[in-house]
């Protein structure tokens, strides 16, 4: 199959590009994966070469530097490579850094998902069908109103920050577009995704540096929030699962469906480390709920997802790269 992953040098994008490229089909062909990326700043891009180190040798992979604002180039890119599947990872994350930056979240999440959608429709010859969509978004849609375990049937209308909003309204949009178009459409919602190749600015990284440095490591709500830590390897099979079994539209949970608190996640940190940390007890911002936990029925029903990763094997797994990689 012909793939197109969007944000392919983050860290979801460049993982599974990496288990698609390693995937033999029938016949013993394997998977063209075409990736693009625009390296934005948010965070440095020696993180982004290093997720592209172990793909850019690949005889399979072929990387283009596009951003989702550019629509001419992303038609262009439709027209030259004719992808039959295209998994939509690219956006701006980050729930509390969208709070101070809300209006690029509009830009990139939601104008450039129309950009991309609209880019299959143009260049789909007529009586062809479009190419599959996979497009992620998050379990941060879901806000403070839902009940747990978080379901798809859900509302989720009543996001707590621009970045979770813009998920929403690129879910709507997806919708509109398989409604008009005929694009096929699966929306994954993630949760709280951690593991090797993870970025530097998301809570694994950033505490197990505040540990080792000896810096005071923020909890909220003396670290009672919960979270549906989901690791990196369940993730990438379900979006594999999911590219595999095409809907018309369906949007599906991906989480790990064991919500963790902060603290207990902080204390395996501190046994991996074997280093106590400095703990600073803060309030929740309005931006954060006090637990984010996914019902994943639909995936187990639909996909056949059943994800296997605890806590604690994930942690080691994700401590163990970083010495691997000499970032601790």
């Amino acid at each position: 199959m012909k793939i197109l992953i969007t944000g392919v040098a983050g860290f979801v994008g460049s993982r599974l590009a990496k288990a698609l490229l390693d995937r033999v089909g029938e016949g013993g062909g394997g998977n063209q994966v075409i990736g693009f990326d625009n390296f934005d700043p948010y965070y440095d891009r020696l993180h982004k070469d290093r997720h592209l180190r172990d793909l850019l040798p690949n005889k399979n992979f072929t990387f283009l530097e596009a951003d989702l604002r550019t629509p001419d180039a992303l038609t262009a890119i439709f027209q030259q490579h004719q992808p039959e599947a295209v998994v939509h990872l690219a956006a701006m994350a980050a729930v509390r850094y969208s709070v101070q930056h809300p209006l690029i979240y509009g830009q990139v999440n939601v104008q450039g998902t129309m950009n991309l959608l609209d880019a299959a429709r143009l260049t789909t010859p007529k009586n062809a069908l479009p190419p599959r969509f996979v497009i992620a978004s998050t379990g941060s849609v879901y806000g403070t109103s839902t009940p747990v375990p978080f379901t798809e049937s859900a509302p989720a209308d009543r996001p707590l920050a621009p970045y979770p909003a813009s998920k929403r309204s690129m879910e709507l949009m997806a919708h509109c577009f398989h409604h008009l178009f005929q694009i096929p459409t699966t929306i994954v919602r993630f949760f709280n995704v951690y593991g090797p190749h993870g970025r530097p600015d998301m809570m694994p990284w950033q505490w197990t540096l505040d540990i080792l440095h000896n810096k005071p490591l923020t909890l909220y709500n003396a670290g009672k929030l919960k979270r549906d830590w989901t690791y990196i390897d369940d993730i990438v099979t379900g979006l594999i699962l999911a590219l595999q079994k095409p809907f018309p539209f369906e949007i599906i949970n991906l989480g790990c469906s064991n919500p963790v608190e902060n603290l207990r996640f902080v204390q395996t940190l501190e046994t991996l480390l074997n280093k106590k940390a400095t703990i600073l007890d803060t309030p929740t911002p309005p931006s954060e709920p006090q637990i984010s936990y996914a019902d994943v029925t639909k995936a187990k029903t639909l996909l056949g997802y059943t994800p296997k990763t605890q806590v604690e094997t994930g942690l080691s797994n994700f401590i163990t790269w970083m010495r691997q990689e000499k970032i601790i």
